[in-house]
């Protein structure tokens, strides 16, 4: 058992001097669990700690500084915390991926984690619907000033034009948000996210060292683990904070009518979820009733001349886009195309 406490020490000792990997201390109580999960083998937690002390393996907790700024909530579905985290979260991979999640305030309970490749708007317009087609529309969603979820001038005004202020402009993810009916909320500070950020430093602790464990060297591996970690987390681990197990505490809210989620209507005129979780751009039509879109001409029908319309942009499948064409409330068409040939649409 001493030899086996050891060996996973130092496999946390090689992690922890990495400065690109995102472990800046030991977690005897990670150790004692892979003791009984992988050897089959018991052993208290305060031998653990002792073993490290005597052989050098030990880093006395930081102190942490504490802030009042919390956000309180009395029912799920008050506030969505959402955020992403861009780590080496697999050494063996040897490349940062981002980590995507979204968090029930009141509950504690993850509703969605995915690693991907790269951030894209698209990735959190997808976050969001798979959250509401399952569970309702949120009362408030709160995310940081990203330029995903909100336009900030002095930041953002490259790309408009100077008279605009802050939240003049409506990024993609916020006009999703809105048409739902959801309040969008900022943290001003990194530090005024607490409650999103503790489930992170959870899940990065316990899915980078069993990353390195597994010499995970795939997207496909990684969120195979992060599966296994999110599920541990909202069905077996009590949290710190609300002494509760998160499922447990999400669910007896809902049995106990404390929710604030609203279930799902398309609102009008809308007519598929497409029409809702999508990307929105404005075209006028030519002589020839046509618009344009990154070099690709589209006929459309139903309208006339010189007239505004709206495309609405949503994956059909992996290689397949569906663009809805609307006019005055009304979808006057629907063509498909490919997503490779959409350059200013990231999917």
């Amino acid at each position: 058992i001493e030899r086996n406490i050891l060996h996973e020490l130092r496999i946390d000792q090689q992690a922890i001097q990495n400065p690109q990997i995102p472990l800046r201390s030991y977690n005897y109580s990670y150790v004692q669990r892979r003791l009984q999960t992988t050897y089959q083998q018991q052993a208290a937690l305060s031998t653990i700690i002792e073993r490290a002390k005597r052989h050098g393996l030990y880093l006395p907790r930081r102190p942490h500084k504490v802030h009042d700024r919390e956000v309180l909530t009395r029912y799920v579905g008050e506030l969505i915390q959402h955020d992403s985290s861009h780590h080496l979260w697999a050494p063996a991979a040897q490349a940062k991926w981002y980590l995507i999640t979204s968090l029930d305030d009141f509950s504690r309970y993850l509703f969605f984690a995915k690693l991907v490749e790269q951030e894209t708007v698209w990735m959190h317009i997808d976050a969001l619907q798979r959250l509401v087609l399952r569970y309702g529309y949120p009362y408030a969603y709160y995310v940081d000033c990203h330029a995903i979820f909100r336009f900030v001038r002095g930041r953002d005004a490259l790309h408009v034009r100077q008279v605009c202020l802050t939240d003049d402009v409506d990024p993609q993810w916020k006009q999703v948000i809105l048409e739902c009916g959801i309040k969008p909320l900022y943290a001003l500070s990194p530090q005024a996210k607490g409650k999103i950020e503790r489930p992170y430093r959870w899940l990065q602790d316990h899915l980078v060292r069993t990353c390195v464990r597994a010499d995970v060297t795939t997207l496909a591996q990684a969120n195979q683990i992060l599966a296994q970690e999110v599920h541990d987390y909202n069905y077996r681990r009590v949290h710190s904070t609300t002494g509760e197990i998160p499922s447990r505490r999400f669910q007896q809210a809902l049995t106990a009518k404390h929710s604030l989620f609203r279930p799902f209507r398309l609102p009008p005129p809308f007519q598929s979820a497409k029409d809702l979780f999508c990307f929105r751009i404005e075209r006028t039509t030519d002589a020839y009733r046509r618009v344009s879109l990154d070099t690709l001409p589209f006929s459309v029908r139903g309208v006339n001349p010189y007239q505004p319309v709206t495309l609405r942009i949503a994956p059909r499948d992996r290689h397949l886009a569906e663009v809805r064409f609307w006019r005055e409330n009304r979808l006057v068409d629907v063509q498909t195309v490919k997503i490779a040939d959409l350059k200013s649409v990231h999917f």
